[in-house]
């Protein structure tokens, strides 16, 4: 099944993502909300992700898009399994002409994923894992290198866009502890290929909807990180889409990044 979803990924991209890259018309581009941006390779991508995943295994697909228009759909995540699909994730950066942009699915099992791809496709590069077996790039299993030695070497990031001014500066205060702290790459999906390759050492979420975290959540996890709340609580698919979420790439970094955040609540 790893390989098979990969291929669907893969044949999406090929024929509804990448020969619109850059050449998106006005009318091609679409706000769902405000900041919000949709495009017609979303929607077609997801369409024809969906229909391939159903061919794999027929249980439910929950897609960004879908789920947008239809909000009911959400429902699908209780059920005992089912997809989930966000076509382009980093939509932003796609309508920008920017190559940081990923296609991400998962597969869940009473709620949680147990298995989960990201595409980055201007790259090729694919990353998958499967519940108990490992994180893999490219065929490869990943490993991260030991965590720097002190708290002022780590490299983090923390999109701010939904942050009120005052979150901002506290954001920005607690960011001259590390070595550096950006707003990332505006995709949830390639920012986590960037903690898994060594680029990233955590990255924080004002947010958690579903579709930006199953895949990455269950790679970083495969590959020894860990996705908490600020009370330490683990990352849960179903609850809290609104919470803040701390991804980092080991316990010990996670700690670290803890102490400086949230005086190591929880």
């Amino acid at each position: 099944m790893i390989d098979e979803v990969a291929q669907v990924l893969r044949d999406t991209a090929e024929i509804a993502i990448r020969p619109r890259f850059r050449r998106l018309t006005g009318d091609d581009v679409h706000e769902k909300e405000p900041g919000d941006l949709v495009t017609v390779a979303d929607r077609e991508a997801e369409k024809l992700i969906a229909h391939g995943l159903r061919e794999i295994l027929d249980i439910p697909v929950v897609g960004e898009e879908s789920v947008a228009e239809d909000p009911s759909l959400l429902a699908a995540l209780g059920e005992k399994a089912c997809w989930l699909v966000d076509p382009i994730d980093g939509t932003s950066n796609f309508v920008a002409g920017r190559a940081e942009y990923a296609v991400m699915a998962a597969l869940l099992r009473d709620g949680e994923p147990v298995a989960g791809w990201i595409l980055l496709p201007e790259t090729g590069q694919l990353y998958v894992a499967e519940q108990g077996s490992g994180a893999f790039r490219d065929g490869t299993r990943i490993q991260r290198p030991a965590p720097p030695a002190g708290i002022e070497r780590l490299r983090g990031a923390a999109p701010t866009r939904r942050l009120t001014p005052e979150g901002r500066a506290e954001l920005s205060a607690a960011g001259t502890s590390f070595a550096s702290l950006g707003p990332g790459t505006l995709s949830a999906g390639v920012n986590y290929t960037r903690i898994l390759d060594g680029d990233f050492d955590f990255v924080l979420y004002q947010r958690s909807l579903p579709w930006d975290h199953a895949a990455g959540t269950l790679l970083l996890a495969e590959a020894g990180g860990v996705s908490i709340r600020p009370d330490g609580s683990p990352y849960r698919l179903a609850a809290g889409q609104n919470a803040l979420l701390l991804n980092a790439a080991d316990q010990a970094r996670c700690r670290a990044v803890q102490a400086v955040l949230w005086g190591n609540r929880g």
